[in-house]
């Protein structure tokens, strides 16, 4: 082997071990070790303004189904599908021939009952007058009266009969039983339907129309005391998003809370109204309830994007001491601007990581870029 050869060997071997001692110094220096450049903010304490959203489903304040209560055919149909109805308006027909007849029936029934009893009514005090002079013998009195007690008797029968007569006549005509606006008929004109099986049609109220949502049952005391105050309608503090996130004009109040917590979900139904003269407002639409409501106290604030959500739990990274990170879970409360209110988990004055989190795993060591910022 020349000279060169070995010159070249040489720098082939040292090279190799430059690269090998290159490759043991890097293994030195633990991935975790190295900081991780982050931007961070300071918890806040402030009086916090916002909105809290609820999903919300639209409801009819008063809603029923108008069902055949005698049977027949269909004579008459006196609205149209969807129409706007007024309390006692004239909406279906049954055919009344029927009824008409066994209601004069039972009035001539009715007519003869009355005379009976009148004609026993005037046996009675005549044989008293003579059972007086021993004119006559006192069992005949005796069969008068029972005649008399028969007679009075068969008057309240047939004045049930007449009753119930009368009765199946005036429902032979379905009326509105309040305002508001009526679906599309299932029944045609000539149909057969049955009492108390056929559905007609159903009817609902749409002027004021009501919101239904689910809260939290440690909101129940907040929303008792929107329920009860006279400002929420002049402060627009019920508010509603139509579906696409369009704005509903009107603010709402509210009507009632459910009577208890349902134990699965610790959700309890909130019921709020609001006026729909314009009908935009459909009984079943899925909406957005938006409540704004202040603080009484100041809240812990963060910014909204130092917040992580994982398979349902939120959590944020907590700078320590160390410069290192520990991760957090939190309970979120409402969201304003930028920001959202902490309920739980962290204290005035701790620093949260907001920029870099996808780098971060708990104990990883940080580099925060400038200084921490308190909003």
């Amino acid at each position: 082997m020349n000279t060169n050869n070995i010159a070249f060997v040489l720098l082939i071997a040292a090279g190799l071990a430059a690269s090998s001692c290159g490759n043991r110094q890097q293994q030195k220096q633990a991935p975790g070790q190295q900081a991780i450049p982050v931007t961070t903010a300071v918890v806040a304490e402030e009086i916090v303004t916002g909105v809290q959203s609820y999903p919300g489903n639209v409801v009819p304040l008063s809603e029923t189904d108008l069902r055949a209560e005698v049977s027949g055919y269909i004579t008459g149909i006196f609205v149209a599908d969807g129409a706007t109805v007024s309390k006692g308006q004239k909406l279906y027909e049954i055919d009344r021939t029927r009824y008409a007849a066994a209601e004069e029936q039972a009035r001539a029934n009715l007519a003869i009952a009355e005379a009976n009893l009148a004609r026993a009514k005037r046996d009675v005090e005549r044989y008293r007058k003579l059972a007086e002079q021993d004119a006559i013998a006192r069992q005949t009195l005796d069969y008068a009266e029972t005649d008399l007690n028969n007679a009075e008797a068969q008057v309240a029968s047939a004045r049930a009969a007449l009753t119930t007569a009368a009765t199946n006549l005036n429902r032979s005509v379905i009326v509105a039983p309040f305002s508001g606006t009526i679906g599309i008929s299932q029944v045609r004109m000539g149909a057969l339907v049955s009492a108390g099986s056929t559905l007609l049609n159903t009817i609902s109220s749409t002027n004021p129309i009501a919101v239904d949502f689910p809260v939290g049952e440690s909101e129940i005391a907040h929303f008792n005391a929107l329920r009860h105050s006279d400002e929420v309608v002049r402060d627009s503090v019920i508010m509603l998003s139509l579906p696409g996130n369009r704005p509903y004009p009107h603010p709402g109040r509210i009507v009632t809370i459910d009577r208890a917590v349902d134990r699965t979900t610790g959700t309890i139904t909130v019921r709020a109204s609001f006026p729909n003269a314009d009908n935009m407002l459909l009984s079943g639409m899925n909406t957005t309830v938006h409540i704004r409501n202040e603080s009484a106290a100041p809240q812990l604030t963060i910014p909204y994007r130092a917040v992580t959500e994982q398979l349902g739990q939120t959590s944020v990274y907590v700078v320590t001491d160390s410069s290192t990170v520990e991760q957090r879970g939190v309970r979120l409360g409402i969201k304003v601007s930028d920001r959202v209110v902490i309920a739980d988990g962290l204290t005035k004055g701790e620093t949260v990581v907001t920029d870099g989190i996808i780098n971060l795993r708990p104990g990883a060591k940080v580099q925060i870029n400038g200084p921490s910022q308190a909003r």
